[in-house]
C-alpha cells in the first residue's frame, strides 16, 4: 500500500488536467505540439499539489522515529514475550517506536520523493522558463514552414533569453571578481530557486488576495438571481460589441485576403501561400472568394504589385486571429443567451403556484432517465427557486471563514512561540495523535482552496485579447502556453508558502526540524538571509491589503474611470449596458421563438398530410416511366412493321430507339425538392420537377 497512494494520484490528477484542457482547448484543431506542453504544464503543476500532503505525513512518520530513536538510545533488550516492549538497563518497560510510531497507510519509502521532486520542479522550470515561450512565438507565428515559425520564435525571444544570459554571466563575473565569494553549484541552483520562487511570491500574493475575496462573493452573489440576471444582461451588452467587432475585423481581414488571392495568379511562385490562408478562412469566405482558377494569364516578374512573402505571414497571422476571435466570441454569445433565458425562467417560476419548473424553449431532444425519474420538474423547482439559493449561501459563508483563516495565518506564520497561525495549529494537534489521515485531509483542503483562489484567478483574468481562457474549446494556442506558464511559476512558491503556514519549512519556522523531500530540493534560503528573513516573511502581509481593495472594488472602479466599462451597481453607463442587454436578449428570444413555431408547424404539417415530397416524387417517377415504355413499345412496334418495307432506315430507326431507353433528364432540378407547401405566387410544386416542365407539362417529348 505504500506506493500504491502515489500511482493512484498520479492517474487521477492526469485525467483531471486531461478533462480541463479538453474544456479550454481544441483537440481537433490545435497543434499537437500546443497541446503536449500545455497538458504538461498543468500535470505538473496539479501533481505538485495532490502529493505534497503525502510528503508531509511521511515527513512527520520520519520525524517521530528519529525522536524515538534519540530517547530510546539507551542500550535495551527487546522482551521475548512481546515485540511492543522494550526493557531498558534499570529494567523499567517503555513502550516500543514500533506502538508509537505508526506508518501512515500512504508512507513512500525513502529516496522515491527526491527524485520525484527533482524531477517535477526542473522539468516544470524549463517548460516556463525556456520552451513555452519559444512554442508561444511558434504557435502565434504566420510562417507557411516550421523553418519559418522556428526562426521567427528565436528572434521574438532573443530579448527573453539574452537577458538570462546577461543575469547569469553578470552573476559569475561577480562570483570571479570577489574571491572571498565561494560559491558551489549548489549554491548557485539555490540562488536560482530563489529568484525564481520571489517572482512567483510577488504575483501569487496579488491574486491570492483577489481571489480570496472574490470567490466567496461571487458565490454570494449567484444566490441573488435578480442580481446575477441584470449581470447577465450587463455582459450580453459588453459581448455583442466584441462581437460585432469581431464581425467587423474578420471581413476586413478577408477582403483582404480576397484582393491578395485575385492578383495572385495560380501559376504565381507564392500561390502555394495563398492557398494555405485559404484554408484558415471560414467554409463561407472560402465559398465566395474560391481559388481563382479560371485566370490563366501568365503573371510578369517585372510588375511590383504583388505582395512579398513577408507581407504574406503577416496577414496569415492576422487571418488566424480573426478567425479564432469570431468563433470565440459567437460561441460565448450563444452561452450567455442560454444563460439568460435560464435566469429568466427561474425570475418567472418564482412565483409559480404549480411548484414545477417550466422552460421558455423545451429541449427538442428526449428527456433521459435522469429527468424522468430523478431531475423531475418538481425537483428542478426546488432546486432552482429554493434550495440553490441557500446552498450558495451557505457555501459563501463557509469559503468567507476560510478566507479570514488564510489571511490572519498569512499575517502570523512566522510566529513559532506561542503558534499563531491556525493551520499549523490544526496540523500540530493531529501530529499528536498521529492521524495521519486527518493530517492529509487537512494539508489537502488547505492547499485546495489556496490553489483555488490563484487559478481561478488565472483562469478570470484577461489581458486585452491577447490572453483570455475561454471555455468550450474556444481557447487560443498563445493563453494556453501563457496559462502553463503561469502555472508553473506561481506553484512552488504557492506550496513553499502552504508549508510556511504549517510549520514545516525551518528556514521560515527557524526550527530543527526534519524537512519535507520538497524543501530539501529548494536547497537553504538562508544563502540569501535578506530574502528568507524579510521578504518571504514580511510581503504576505500585504494580502490584507489586497483583499480590502478587493472587497471595495477598488480595482474595478480604477479600469472603469480609464474607460473601460465594469459592472458597478452605482453608475450611470452600467444602466445604460444593462438595459440594451435586455433589448438584446428580447430580441434573441423572438427569433427564436420565430424559428421554433417554424419548426413546429412543419412538423404539423408532416404528420397531417405526411411527406407529399416523397409522394409525388413517386406519382411524376412512375408516370414517366409508363409514358416513355408505352412509347418505347410503340415505337418497336412501328419499326417492326416498317422493317419489313424499309430496309435502308432500319439502322437509324434502332439508334433512336437506343438514345430514348438510354435517355436521362439532364435538367432535372434537385433544389426544388423541399418540405415547404406550394407557393402560391410562383406557382412552384413541393415536389421535384424538370426545369422543362415550368410552362407545361404536354412539352417532355417535344424534342423527339
Amino acid at each position: 500500500m505504500s506506493g500504491a497512494a502515489l500511482g493512484i494520484e498520479i492517474v487521477v490528477v492526469f485525467f483531471l488536467a486531461l478533462f480541463l484542457l479538453h474544456r479550454y482547448g481544441d483537440f481537433k484543431k490545435q497543434q499537437r505540439m500546443v497541446l503536449f506542453g500545455t497538458l504538461l504544464a498543468w500535470y505538473l503543476c496539479f501533481l505538485i499539489v495532490f502529493i505534497l500532503p503525502l510528503d508531509v505525513s511521511t515527513t512527520i512518520y520520519r520525524q517521530c522515529e528519529h525522536d524515538h530513536k534519540e530517547q530510546t538510545s539507551v542500550p535495551a533488550l527487546v522482551s521475548p514475550l512481546s515485540n511492543h516492549t522494550i526493557v531498558n538497563t534499570t529494567g523499567a518497560p517503555t513502550k516500543s517506536v514500533r506502538t508509537l510510531c505508526h506508518k501512515p497507510w500512504s508512507y513512500i519509502p525513502d529516496g522515491i520523493m527526491p527524485v520525484f521532486w527533482r524531477v517535477v520542479y526542473w522539468t516544470s522550470q524549463c517548460l516556463t522558463w525556456l520552451l513555452l515561450p519559444f512554442m508561444q512565438s511558434y504557435a502565434r507565428s504566420g510562417g507557411f514552414s516550421i523553418t519559418g515559425k522556428i526562426k521567427t520564435a528565436l528572434i521574438e525571444n532573443a530579448i527573453y533569453y539574452g537577458t538570462y544570459l546577461l543575469i547569469f554571466g553578470s552573476l559569475l563575473i561577480y562570483v570571479a571578481v570577489h574571491p572571498e565569494l565561494h560559491l558551489s553549484w549548489y549554491e548557485l541552483q539555490t540562488i536560482g530557486i530563489t529568484a525564481a520562487n520571489t517572482w512567483g511570491l510577488f504575483l501569487l500574493v496579488l491574486l491570492l488576495g483577489y481571489g480570496l475575496v472574490e470567490i466567496p462573493r461571487s458565490y454570494w452573489n449567484a444566490s441573488r438571481h435578480g442580481h446575477l440576471l441584470i449581470k447577465t444582461y450587463f455582459k450580453a451588452s459588453k459581448l455583442m460589441t466584441e462581437k460585432a467587432d469581431a464581425e467587423e475585423n474578420l471581413e476586413d481581414v478577408m477582403e483582404e485576403v480576397r484582393k491578395v488571392s485575385e492578383s495572385i495568379k495560380y501559376n504565381h511562385p507564392l500561390r502555394k501561400y495563398i492557398d494555405t490562408i485559404l484554408r484558415k478562412c471560414p467554409l463561407d469566405y472560402q465559398e465566395k472568394m474560391g481559388r481563382n482558377m479560371d485566370d490563366y494569364e501568365d503573371f510578369d516578374d517585372k510588375q511590383n504589385t504583388y505582395p512579398t512573402e513577408k507581407s504574406l505571414v503577416k496577414l496569415h497571422k492576422q487571418v488566424i486571429y480573426a478567425v479564432q476571435r469570431h468563433n470565440r466570441t459567437r460561441v460565448q454569445w450563444q452561452i450567455l443567451l442560454q444563460q439568460a433565458i435560464h435566469l429568466e425562467d427561474v425570475a418567472k417560476n418564482e412565483t409559480s403556484s404549480t411548484h414545477q419548473f417550466v422552460h421558455s424553449f423545451p429541449s427538442s431532444e428526449p428527456a433521459g432517465w435522469f429527468s424522468r425519474y430523478i431531475y423531475t420538474p418538481t425537483v428542478e423547482w426546488y432546486w432552482e427557486c429554493f434550495l440553490k439559493r441557500w446552498f450558495y449561501r451557505l457555501l459563501a459563508i463557509v469559503l468567507t471563514l476560510f478566507s479570514v483563516v488564510v489571511v490572519w495565518s498569512e499575517c502570523t506564520f512566522f510566529s513559532t512561540r506561542p503558534v499563531l497561525s491556525l493551520f499549523a495549529i490544526f496540523i500540530q494537534l493531529a501530529e499528536r495523535d498521529y492521524n495521519y489521515l486527518y493530517i492529509e485531509m487537512a494539508c489537502f483542503i488547505t492547499i485546495f482552496f489556496l490553489c483555488t483562489c490563484v487559478y481561478s484567478t488565472v483562469f478570470r483574468i484577461r489581458v486585452f485579447n491577447y490572453y483570455y481562457l475561454a471555455s468550450h474549446h474556444q481557447t487560443d494556442a498563445y493563453s494556453l502556453q501563457f496559462s502553463g506558464m503561469l502555472f508553473c511559476r506561481l506553484t512552488p512558491p504557492l506550496c513553499l508558502n502552504f508549508l510556511g503556514l504549517i510549520h514545516m519549512d525551518s528556514t521560515i519556522s527557524h526550527q530543527e526540524k526534519l524537512q519535507t523531500a520538497y524543501t530539501s530540493i529548494m536547497g537553504s534560503m538562508r544563502v540569501l538571509s535578506f530574502i528568507a528573513n524579510g521578504f518571504y516573511i514580511y510581503y504576505p502581509m500585504l494580502i490584507v491589503i489586497l483583499c480590502i481593495a478587493t472587497y471595495f472594488s477598488l480595482g474595478t472602479r480604477c479600469l472603469n474611470l480609464l474607460g473601460f466599462q465594469q459592472f458597478m451597481d452605482d453608475s450611470e453607463m452600467t444602466s445604460d449596458l444593462i438595459d440594451e442587454g435586455k433589448e438584446l436578449i428580447r430580441r434573441e428570444k423572438r427569433k427564436k421563438q420565430r424559428i421554433e413555431d417554424g419548426e413546429n408547424r412543419r412538423r404539423e404539417w408532416k404528420e397531417r398530410y405526411g411527406n407529399p415530397r416523397e409522394d409525388y416524387a413517386a406519382r411524376n417517377r412512375s408516370s414517366h416511366e409508363m409514358k416513355e415504355t408505352s412509347y418505347s413499345d410503340t415505337v418497336s412496334s412501328s419499326n417492326s412493321r416498317q422493317a419489313k418495307y424499309s430496309r435502308s432506315g432500319s439502322r437509324a430507326e434502332r439508334d433512336r430507339i437506343e438514345l430514348l431507353h438510354d435517355a436521362e433528364p439532364l435538367d432535372f432540378n434537385a433544389d426544388a425538392l423541399t418540405d415547404d407547401p406550394p407557393d402560391a405566387e410562383s406557382g412552384r410544386h413541393s415536389g421535384g420537377r424538370y426545369l422543362s416542365m415550368s410552362s407545361s407539362r404536354s412539352r417532355i417529348f417535344d424534342d423527339v
